[in-house]
């Protein structure tokens, strides 16, 4: 066995080790020396895979949703992305509220952001490439800044508050906007002067 497969499959031991301790404590609680005792390794073998315990939740939550969600053709297959992110979140809502006890509201925001902003900037260029047009740098930014801001806004908020609103009109919603908005933008429907 290669060197990289070991290396993996220690990452999954530990990555499945914390989220069975998530599912019974918050994740303030949770030590390094209960997850390597889990996996029966030591905590050298931890800290040569990641920093800390939040580069493994990291770690964790980029290769169960956020590297899937990259591999959608999210122009094409915008439903099906939206619907794996929410019911990821509905299914591993453990780990989504051990993230707001331990790190908080506005650290998950910041932390969904980094990695949604490259899969909202592909599916603006996506659409660039669809419609046949050049965007400006800056406002390709500004457009993609504030769909994924409004994309994981919805998404926590959602997953905070689920009483207020169900989740398949938060996704009709979030599909309405993206296919109407994003299109409409970028071939120039929109009437600047209105402004």
């Amino acid at each position: 066995m290669r060197n990289e497969e070991i290396s993996l499959r220690t990452k999954k031991a530990l990555a499945e080790a914390l989220k069975k301790a998530m599912k019974s404590k918050k994740f303030s609680a949770i030590t390094i020396s209960e997850i390597v005792e889990a996996c029966e390794v030591n905590r050298k073998t931890f800290y040569y895979h990641f920093q800390d315990i939040y580069g493994l939740l990291k770690w964790v939550i980029e290769q169960e949703a956020i590297e899937v969600v990259k591999n959608f053709d999210f122009i094409a297959d915008t439903e099906k992305a939206l619907r794996f992110i929410m019911d990821y979140v509905d299914k591993n809502d453990y780990i989504v509220n051990s993230v707001i006890d331990s790190m908080g509201y506005k650290e998950l925001r910041e932390f969904l952001y980094q990695d949604l902003f490259s899969v909202i900037y592909e599916v603006v260029e996506q659409g660039e490439r669809e419609i046949g047009v050049s965007t400006d740098p800056q406002f390709k930014r500004f457009m993609t800044e504030f769909y994924t801001d409004a994309s994981v806004g919805m998404i926590v908020e959602w997953a905070r508050n689920r009483m207020n609103q169900d989740k398949e009109t938060v996704l009709r919603n979030l599909l309405f906007i993206y296919k109407v908005s994003i299109s409409s933008l970028l071939s120039g429907k929109v009437d600047e002067k209105n402004y």
